[in-house]
């Protein structure tokens, strides 16, 4: 498997059958280094619906036929506007044919920001993604909670994707003690840097992961990690 950071929280993960993406914020990132009408997807699984996470999903799904996996009342919204849906709620999970999916609590807020004003978006989400044999952990958008604990404990971990930026998630000293309660094999830095607010050191975090004895990679937008 193998799982490309596109800028902000937006990856692609390659398995070896099909292409999924998370959050697919890339019209508006400056860090990303491609367009949206440049990627490929089978799957769109989406944490939540703030603008920079939702992102590209609409028009990337009715490009490549896509499915998009959210929560029941975002994937309400989404199916609104055109797009073939799946929809899910915390706990919940579903062997899909490009692979295993489950939601996670994540703690943060969800709102659909659109033209007519914010709209409910239902609760945001952490994702667990199973497939080839590995489990990765997209937190999302969250604040350190102490049930992470919990997710390691019933699902082990190759690798978990945790927001560093502060202020609106988990900064790098909370995203650290993340790391520990989840004890995966390896970890990735993501929501962080998109903006002057998010600005964090990136490589100091991953520094300070490894010193705790957990693998962990500083992936410049663009470039990948095989697990």
């Amino acid at each position: 498997m193998k799982v490309t950071f596109l800028g902000h929280a937006a990856v692609s993960i390659t398995t070896n059958s099909h292409t999924i993406l998370i959050d697919p914020f890339l019209t508006g990132n400056a860090l990303a280094p491609v367009k949206a009408d440049e990627v490929h997807a089978d799957a769109i699984l989406v944490t939540h619906g703030h603008g920079d996470h939702l992102g590209d999903t609409v028009a990337i799904a009715k490009r490549t036929g896509a499915l998009v996996v959210a929560c029941a009342e975002l994937s309400g919204w989404l199916k609104q506007q055109g797009v073939s849906v799946h929809a899910m709620h915390l706990g919940g999970a579903h062997e899909f044919p490009f692979g295993w999916v489950k939601f996670t609590l994540a703690f943060h807020g969800a709102g659909i920001d659109t033209p007519q004003g914010m709209v409910y978006g239902g609760n945001p989400v952490g994702i667990l993604f199973r497939a080839d044999g590995k489990t990765i952990y997209h937190a999302g958008d969250t604040a350190l909670f102490s049930d992470m604990k919990l997710i390691s404990q019933r699902h082990p971990l190759d690798l978990a994707m945790l927001p560093i930026g502060d202020n609106y998630t988990m900064g790098p000293d909370d995203a650290l003690y993340a790391a520990e309660l989840l004890a995966p094999k390896a970890v990735m830095p993501i929501h962080y840097d998109t903006f002057e607010l998010i600005r964090q050191d990136a490589h100091a975090f991953v520094q300070e992961v490894r010193a705790k004895g957990i693998q962990a990679y500083e992936v410049k937008p663009g470039e990948s990690v095989k697990i």
